[in-house]
């Protein structure tokens, strides 16, 4: 681990199901090898965020799937298809990942490192203008 763990994120996963604390983990070490200057907090008292400049992502746990929000307004190119809600959302999209899905790590990851770049650049607000 290359990274500075909030205690309060090791806390939300923990207390998930084990295929829910291994999405969740998987996600969490793509955020951060995405840009190692990711910094990750609670949100919305429960909420696992990742932020660098703003907003990258946020996981959240329901009963049958982990879902990762990624803030980027709809503008980062989604080319292997891996983003399955809010297509035409206009703040952000989803990718819902169900118990013994494969994770799409490169292609994640390269989401992952546009939305950074695009928040270092002002923000996806700014950018989609």
């Amino acid at each position: 681990m290359g990274y500075t763990a909030d205690p309060r994120v090791d806390d939300c996963i923990g207390k998930l199901p084990d295929w829910q604390q291994r999405i969740c983990q998987q996600v969490r070490e793509l955020v951060h090898a995405a840009d190692p200057e990711v910094v990750e907090t609670i949100k919305r008292s429960v909420q696992p965020y990742f932020v660098l400049d703003g907003n990258i992502c946020a996981l959240l746990a329901t009963k049958d799937h982990v879902n990762v929000f990624l803030y980027d307004g709809g503008i980062v190119p989604d080319p292997d298809g891996i983003v399955t809600a809010g297509h035409d959302n206009k703040t952000g999209r989803q990718i819902a990942i169900y118990a013994g899905d494969p994770i799409n790590a490169k292609a994640l990851k390269q989401m992952l490192r546009q939305i950074i770049a695009n928040n270092r650049a002002g923000g996806w607000r700014k950018l989609k203008k």
